[in-house]
């Protein structure tokens, strides 16, 4: 095997200090320890244990690092002076994460653990450090043995000892000091002690991961479930796929379980199978597997027990095959704690949390997940009433009242009624036949082919039963079936005239007589309007517009002579052509007549005691009245909308009363987190209704915006992210739109490549669209994150790319600038030479053109002048950046490790200072120019102006623009001036004059 060189060795170590925390990285920090050891070179093998030590820790094999660290510490035993202030600075600081390794650690006898807690405490103090960490490690200890006593007492020694140099940082004493109230049963105290770590005050590299996991089960005990909504999709983005997390992992496992959210715990299960099995960190293990056995043995009870789960060390399991094994092992972890400990805390504890019944029935969380297939559910014996009972007539009463009244409940009471029939010993032919018809109305609602066949049944059931009102309903029900069915006009036709017949021959003393006849006759209007618009669509000859034009004419006079008719015998059929009224004229244009028409449409739903009916006017009222930009009208609307929606049963129609309000909410502006709520509802019942991919998705949409407007950008990410499949989906120009959309989260969020992914996918999609500004937007924002992501080669791709589609447009000077002078940084990035610098200044010569070219058009631009300013201060700081290559180039030519041709002399670098000045002046006066606005650009191009002279031996010549400069603010109103400007002038040129 060939040996690694000391440089060699010394590059690995760089490279995996940066590389992603697990498996990978602990392997290769290994073998970086074998290689440093053979080579003899005791720093180099030092700094290697130093660095797998770190590995360690942060994966799920953080119990490994005892070994190294134990190496380590014999090399700081055997020669305490070859380690550097910092070293021994890092060693001391392992000495916490070890004594917790140990303690975490069943296998190690408690006397080795409580022995290693000796020893730290005694080399703190031989070392002079603070016991606040000993006393730490002593409370987990002691409460893991279950020895109450001494935890609390080692709690309050903690708090009580001084913060120093060997202290964790606050946050994460913080989550341990909130932790600790947990166990003592005080979720209000644990999250008072979070709250600047919640907030984001106080923060490491692994909080507020793991405090927002920690959180939620007290967040939903305190009642508290939007906070733990928000806690869950912040805490689950920063702990997804960190190996060190993995018990935070577990803890959004559970919250699923314990929310509803079982759909959405197994997705993150999936996420993380790769862990499931056994871990070398047994700790980790117990609190992961905690999590998911809650999950699993919820998913149980709920009949998915059979259900495919994730697979386990290669095996695939069902839900109830995982459940075993998990449970078998975490057991005997626990048991194994207790047996070194000589308590059963760990297992009690551990039993008691897969225990846990759920805190809340369902909590939306605002992301797309899976539904779950459907259970077998446990069918239960029928309980069977005495024969006369009054509470099944009851029911069927009640059912009649509610079907008669047209209430959304009634479906529901005919289940029942359907249900309770069966168990009768001797059923009522009327309750049968009213069944039937429960039943037959069912099947055409879902175009069931023999619908047809059940309703002809229910009309000769009533007849047989002399119920003619209800056999002539069951007529007209015919003749829908049939439009609806694509049966031929003439067909229709015919079995509406029958319908028609059938209800004005009932009897004359029938109280429902008058309704059977508008209803047929409202019917007949709706049914002639289509079957008007199916025979025009055929006669493709000519015409067809006129015909279609005069069809909309005659069937809004037609409503208008039924509504007049029947507005005050029967309120709600008046209501309901209303509404059939105002849906022609929006058809035909007329907006305003629409908004007239539909509020009337309400005003009569209500009036006739039937609330629900006014639910559909007033939603597509509301979306008209912000198309005519009248939104506080509109919210009212929505608002009323959603009031008298309390007794709708249709869950569709839920979810678009709840986006309604929730759009024209988010374009009010300042009411997002009561948008986000109705938002987030509204998906709800748009997955209830099986329509996540379209209702759904377009409310996981505004609750996306929704939460960027209320500054909770990573919950946003979450939604938009899990609902993304579904809204590319929707046509070009909305996959364009939720790309750019996310690609500004993700920039946001300080993740730089996603962000550049969509939008160079949004880039991708708008390719063939006859306007290009869009693509060249898209490609300018993907080349910005490329940059901030340090991929200069495919920044400069996307940045020419960009260039070439503004060029095409030639509208957009500022932003072709703006892309040239990026370009000219980018080539500065990996080195600054003269063939560099030259490419650079070619670029920031073509900027100044562009821009010159736009204000020979619009000299009184203040933009345009503005940028131009900009360009020559880049251009000095081009230049700048060239002289002080040469200075860094200069002083390692003096231990011989620069090259010594290709650089500059001192004329050139004299001549390049010049120009830098020269440069600077020029863009002060165009800021000089623009005015008090400009302040600030304008000092800053003085200040380096100054400095350069300086730089040049003219220190007083530096000194004196910015005591012209003084002079000037001076004279200026105090309000006009920033109030940190003058200050530094002044002590600028003190700094210039000394």
């Amino acid at each position: 095997m060939t040996m690694l060189t000391r440089q060699e060795i010394e590059l690995g170590l760089a490279e995996n200090r940066e590389s992603p925390n697990g498996a990978a990285r602990n392997a290769h920090a290994e073998a970086l320890v074998g290689a440093a050891e053979a080579s003899g070179d005791r720093a180099l093998f030092r700094a290697a244990l130093d660095n797998l030590v770190g590995a360690y820790l942060f994966s799920s094999e953080s119990s490994k690092l005892l070994v190294p660290f134990a190496r380590l510490l014999q090399e700081y035993d055997k020669d305490p002076g070859a380690f550097s202030a910092g070293d021994a600075h890092s060693l001391f600081w392992q000495f916490k994460w070890v004594t917790t390794a140990i303690s975490d650690s069943p296998g190690i006898p408690l006397e080795s653990a409580t022995g290693w807690l000796d020893e730290m405490e005694r080399r703190y103090r031989l070392a002079g450090y603070s016991e606040r960490p000993v006393r730490e490690a002593e409370l987990w200890l002691a409460d893991a043995m279950g020895d109450d006593e001494r935890a609390d007492r080692a709690f309050k020694r903690w708090l009580a000892a001084e913060r120093d140099d060997m202290s964790d940082c606050r946050a994460c004493e913080l989550n341990s000091q909130g932790q600790y109230a947990v166990l003592r049963g005080d979720d209000a105290r644990a999250l008072n002690i979070w709250t600047s770590v919640l907030a984001g005050e106080k923060t490491c590299a692994e909080e507020p991961h793991r405090v927002l996991a920690t959180s939620l089960l007290p967040l939903l005990r305190l009642g508290r479930a939007d906070e733990a909504r928000s806690h869950h999709l912040r805490g689950y983005r920063l702990a997804r796929g960190n190996d060190s997390l993995l018990p935070s992992i577990g803890k959004h496992i559970e919250f699923c379980a314990l929310t509803g959210n079982e759909s959405r715990g197994l997705e993150i299960l999936a996420e993380h199978a790769a862990h499931v099995g056994p871990l070398a960190n047994v700790d980790d293990q117990l609190a992961f597997h905690g999590g998911i056995l809650v999950l699993l043995r919820r998913l149980t009870e709920l009949g998915h027990g059979g259900s495919p789960a994730v697979s386990y060390e290669g095996t695939p399991r069902t839900v109830s095959e995982l459940h075993e094994v998990l449970y078998a092992g975490a057991l005997e972890i626990a048991r194994q704690f207790d047996a070194r400990n000589g308590t059963t805390r760990v297992s009690e504890r551990f039993l008691e949390r897969i225990g846990r019944e759920p805190l809340i029935g369902r909590l939306p969380l605002g992301v797309r997940s899976a539904a779950l297939a459907p259970a077998t559910p446990a069918v239960s014996a029928p309980v069977v009433e005495p024969a006369g009972s009054t509470g099944f007539a009851e029911l069927v009463e009640r059912a009649r009242r509610a079907r008669d009244l047209g209430h959304p409940g009634a479906d529901a009471l005919w289940a029942e009624v359907a249900v309770r029939t069966d168990a009768q010993p001797e059923p009522d032919p009327l309750v049968a036949a009213d069944v039937a018809d429960h039943r037959a109305l069912a099947a055409a609602r879902r175009g069931a082919g023999e619908a047809s066949e059940l309703l002809t049944a229910v009309r000769d059931g009533y007849r047989a039963l002399g119920q003619e009102q209800r056999a002539a309903l069951a007529e007209l029900r015919l003749a829908t079936l049939a439009a609806q069915s694509g049966a031929s006009p003439a067909e229709v036709r015919r079995l509406l005239g029958v319908a028609v017949r059938a209800a004005e021959g009932l009897d004359a003393a029938e109280p429902l007589r008058t309704r059977r006849i508008a209803l047929a006759e409202l019917s007949a209007i709706r049914m002639e309007s289509y079957l008007r618009s199916v025979e025009a669509a055929a006669d493709t000859d000519r015409h067809h517009d006129h015909a279609q034009g005069h069809g909309h004419d005659e069937l809004a006079a037609e409503l208008v002579a039924f509504v007049t008719a029947y507005a005050q015998a029967l309120p709600d059929l008046a209501a309901e052509a209303e509404e059939m009224l105002g849906r022609v004229s929006l058809s035909q244009g007329d907006q305003e007549r629409a908004v007239t028409l539909l509020a009337g449409a309400a005003v009569r739903a209500v009036a006739a005691g039937r609330p629900w009916q006014a639910v559909d006017p007033l939603v597509l009222r509301a979306g008209v009245l912000m198309s005519l930009d009248r939104p506080e009208e509109a919210e009212r609307d929505a608002r009323s909308a959603l009031e008298h929606a309390a007794e709708v049963t249709d869950s569709e129609t839920q979810g678009i009363v709840r986006l309604t309000l929730a759009d024209i909410l988010l374009r009010r502006g300042d009411a997002a987190a009561e948008a986000a709520g109705h938002a987030l509802e509204g998906a709800h019942w748009f997955d209830l209704a099986g329509l996540t991919a379209d209702g759904g998705a377009q409310a996981r949409l505004v609750l996306a915006r929704a939460h960027v407007q209320d500054d909770r950008a990573a919950e946003a990410a979450e939604v938009l992210q899990s609902a993304l499949p579904d809204l590319l989906e929707h046509g070009d120009g909305q996959a364009v739109f939720v790309r750019e959309f996310l690609g500004d989260l993700l920039r946001r969020l300080n993740e730089p490549r996603q962000a550049a992914e969509q939008y160079l996918l949004a880039a991708e999609t708008a390719k063939g669209w006859e306007d290009p500004r869009p693509q060249a937007n898209l490609a300018q924002s993907a080349a910005d994150t490329l940059s901030d992501a340090g991929l200069a080669v495919e920044a400069v791709a996307a940045y020419e790319r960009a260039l070439e589609l503004r060029r095409l447009t030639g509208e957009a000077p500022v932003a072709e600038v703006r892309i040239l002078r990026s370009l000219a940084w980018l080539g500065l990035r990996e080195r600054v030479d003269d063939d560099a610098v030259t490419r650079a200044r070619a670029l920031m010569g073509e900027a100044a053109g562009v821009l010159e070219t736009a204000l020979a058009a619009e000299p009184g631009s203040v933009e345009l002048r503005s940028e131009l300013a900009q360009t020559w201060h880049q251009l000095a700081q081009v230049l700048d950046r060239r002289v002080s290559a040469q200075e860094q180039h200069d002083e390692e030519e003096e231990d011989g490790s620069a090259p010594t041709d290709g650089w500059l002399g001192e004329a050139e670098i004299e001549a390049l200072r010049l120009e830098e000045i020269e440069l600077w002046d020029r863009a002060a006066a165009i800021y000089a120019e623009l005015g008090a606005g400009h302040l600030q650009d304008r000092f800053q191009c003085l200040n380096n102006a100054a400095w350069t002279e300086q730089e040049r031996g003219r220190a007083e010549a530096g000194a004196a623009r910015i005591s012209a400069l003084v002079d000037e603010l001076r004279e200026l109103p105090e309000d006009a001036v920033p109030e940190w400007m003058l200050p530094n002038a002044e002590r600028l040129i003190k700094q210039l004059t000394a």
